[in-house]
């Protein structure tokens, strides 16, 4: 990697980031024996899967990226619900309790298996295969096309057809839109431990309204169609069957007398017992259960105001224990629970948060986790014993770690990261006696790169709360002289920008800005992640209005402490829920923000999805004036400043109605604006002369204006 001595637009616009090409989707063979991971050869986006050895320290690819491919509108969207941008191999998986190791590759729009280590071969009959998945004595394959779940013994090749209801708006074993974006649920059907049975969910989207998206950049018209869950309307109505593959007899769960539910979570506990997470529409109660037959039974309910946040972390022992995650003492910790579903013991406790089970030892009886034992900005993995005891740190230099246990739980994958150094892997012995390098990324730092490291600083919002920011200073400050500032903003929930990792140094458009002598400062407002959730609920159901006070609480800590900050010209920008903030800090706080650009903004919360929107906002219904006051157009009347509104005309997530509906207040109010559009563009950018054209502009505005 050579060094940025001036950073350039095309640098900015290119993905991977420098010292990223690193070894993802990292895990073991089910025997341990060997490490497995993704990597791009030659420093792209086309990924090839590895094999390491961990007894001779070999390793080999398995499986080379295929050649480029279109991909199918569903298979394009789920994509775009993963933010994925990687192509070649993007997902592998092992069957975990096959005799022999049994491994399988989705590739070139089909999938590939390999049994006993040999060469992976096509399965016939996969083309068009969705979410493919083996059973995990690793005999059979199940998936699903056109929206019906099918199953293949991988002995004789022969395809069986699980369901027969599929039409438009209807599908089984597929996650619906808001379990996918926000639910963190992208699957849609679940094997039991024997193979004998699939569980998967039922979707009817019949009765929600089409959406119209029209692709104008095409020469042929084109408009594709979404059933899009309106905040306040209705949503999927979702079934939990279980298919029976020896007769196809589907016996449909139990899951309570309300229709309008979110099923959260599914899966196969040990012993052959379905469970099901089934969180109220509200968001507020969410019910840990398992079914007998078809009759459910409540181990765990919990409640949670305002809202309640979903983790992934609820494990079934082979004991009959549970482990179970929760808010309940206000900052994410674990709990041992009995089979019956009562609490045992707290296992971690503090005014820090466990941010996701990294895996459990259960031979040894230790949850492994990671964690902000250290604070917010720095991650750790830390382990503790099931039977109760002080938590032990496994990480222990500054910076960002995370973690993958090996399935005898004898060995952690340890990815490291700072914001002066790039990813590194080892290979840690979990009882300290041997540690060996996987992926050193020599030459990776921003000394070696040339790469300023950003600063991290705290200041108190208006309430006392301390709030953190990341700055880059100006590069070449000149004593006396001053500069001005652009704001880089996201300021929703779920999100934490302020982080001692090395995407925050990599962030080569603040970097770019930098070199041309501005000032970018990050804040992590108040209703951001991982500080717990009171933290969190300050911008319950009045979204737009505490973010903006504590991004200003940012600007007023920069004049009083940066003498080079001519905090008379500053300027915001962000994307998505950062794009909606852009535009309710011109609009609230045009004294402070005199330049904005707002890409993809959300600009009126009734255009928005139930399942996102509903958490933090009620309905529009039971909280008409907040809706009203959360509403940029409600605020039109105070913007002052310069605009640049970006969007995507193909957004399936944010429409791109949005920011039309924003033109037409903007008109009615006589504001001026500037608009740069991209006809063929969904919520994440992919493009690459599109991106460049972007990054071009966008500091260019800037550059212009302030």
């Amino acid at each position: 990697m050579k060094p940025f001595e001036s950073i350039t637009i095309e640098q900015v616009a290119k993905f991977p980031r420098p010292g990223l090409v690193i070894p993802m989707r990292l895990g073991f063979t089910p025997d341990s024996s060997a490490v497995t991971y993704l990597q791009s050869a030659d420093g792209g986006l086309a990924l090839s899967l590895w094999r390491y050895d961990i007894a001779t320290r070999k390793r080999r690819v398995i499986a080379g990226p295929p050649p480029p491919r279109v991909f199918s509108r569903d298979e394009e969207l789920r994509r775009e619900r993963m933010r994925l941008r990687e192509v070649g191999v993007t997902d592998y998986a092992f069957a975990q309790k096959a005799a022999v190791e049994t491994l399988l590759v989705p590739m070139g729009g089909g999938v590939r298996v390999s049994v006993g280590g040999g060469e992976l071969r096509d399965v016939p009959g996969t083309q068009g295969a969705i979410d493919p998945r083996l059973s995990p004595d690793g005999t059979k394959l199940a998936f699903v096309r056109d929206g019906d779940l099918y199953v293949i013994d991988l002995s004789t090749d022969a395809l069986q057809r699980l369901t027969f209801d599929a039409t438009e708006g209807l599908t089984n074993g597929l996650a619906e839109f808001c379990a996918q974006e926000e639910l963190d649920r992208s699957r849609g059907f679940w094997w039991d431990d024997a193979g004998t049975r699939i569980a998967f969910a039922q979707a009817d989207e019949r009765h929600v309204p089409l959406y119209p998206i029209v692709h104008q950049g095409k020469d042929a018209v084109e408009v594709e169609y979404h059933r899009y869950p309106f905040a306040g309307e209705a949503n999927a109505q979702v079934r939990l069957g279980v298919v029976e593959l020896a007769d196809g007899a589907i016996t449909w769960m139990d899951t309570g007398d309300d229709p309008d539910f979110y099923l959260a979570r599914a899966g196969f506990a040990p012993g052959g017992k379905l469970s099901a997470q089934i969180l109220s529409r509200d968001q507020r109660d969410l019910r840990l259960v398992t079914f007998d037959g078809r009759e459910q039974r409540q181990l765990i309910h919990e409640h949670s105001e305002p809202w309640l946040n979903l983790d992934g972390d609820t494990r079934f022992l082979k004991s009959g224990e549970i482990l179970w995650s929760s808010e309940r003492t206000g900052a994410r910790h674990l709990s041992l629970c009995g089979e019956g579903g009562d609490q045992i013991r707290l296992l971690t406790s503090g005014d820090w948060v466990v941010t996701g089970v990294i895996g459990i030892d259960e031979e040894r009886r230790c949850v492994y986790f990671s964690s902000t034992i250290e604070g917010v900005s720095e991650r750790h993995v830390c382990r503790v014993s099931l039977d109760g005891g002080d938590v032990e740190r496994m990480t222990t230099a500054p910076g960002w770690h995370s973690g993958v246990l090996s399935p005898d739980g004898v060995w952690l994958i340890v990815t490291s990261q700072s914001r002066g150094s790039a990813p590194s892997v080892a290979l840690v012995a979990t009882d300290g006696s041997r540690t060996v390098t996987l992926f050193a990324n020599e030459g990776a730092t921003a000394e070696e790169l040339g790469l300023a490291v950003p600063e991290i600083v705290s200041f108190l919002a208006e309430d006392g709360t301390e709030l953190l920011g990341m700055l880059y200073a100006p590069a070449n400050l000149q004593p006396g002289q001053r500069y001005p500032v652009v704001v880089s903003v996201y300021g929703g929930p779920h999100v934490q920008c302020v982080s001692d990792d090395w995407s925050a140094t990599v962030d080569l458009r603040a970097q770019y800005l930098s070199q041309q002598g501005f000032g970018v400062l990050k804040v992590d407002n108040r209703g951001g992640f991982n500080r717990g959730l009171a933290f969190e609920a300050a911008l319950n159901r009045n979204l737009g209005s505490v973010e903006v006070r504590d991004q200003v609480a940012g600007v007023r800590w920069l004049t009083a402490n940066r003498a080079w900050a001519d905090t008379s010209r500053v300027g915001v920008y962000g994307w998505s829920y950062g794009g909606y903030m852009t535009l309710m800090c011109m609009a609230k706080a045009p004294e402070v923000f005199s330049v904005g650009v707002a890409g993809a903004p959300v600009t009126s919360w009734d255009g928005y999805d139930t399942a996102y929107t509903e958490r933090y906002m009620g309905t529009p219904r039971n909280n008409p004036d907040g809706y009203r006051e959360a509403s940029v157009m409600t605020h039109v009347e105070g913007l002052a400043g310069k605009l640049l509104i970006v969007h995507g005309m193909i957004d399936e997530n944010v429409h791109f109605r949005h920011t039309a509906r924003l033109l037409v207040a903007l008109a009615a109010a006589g504001k001026e604006y500037e608009l740069l559009v991209y006809p063929e563009e969904r919520h994440m950018p992919r493009d690459q002369k599109g991106l460049e054209d972007q990054e071009r502009k966008v500091p260019g505005y800037f550059a212009k204006h302030l």
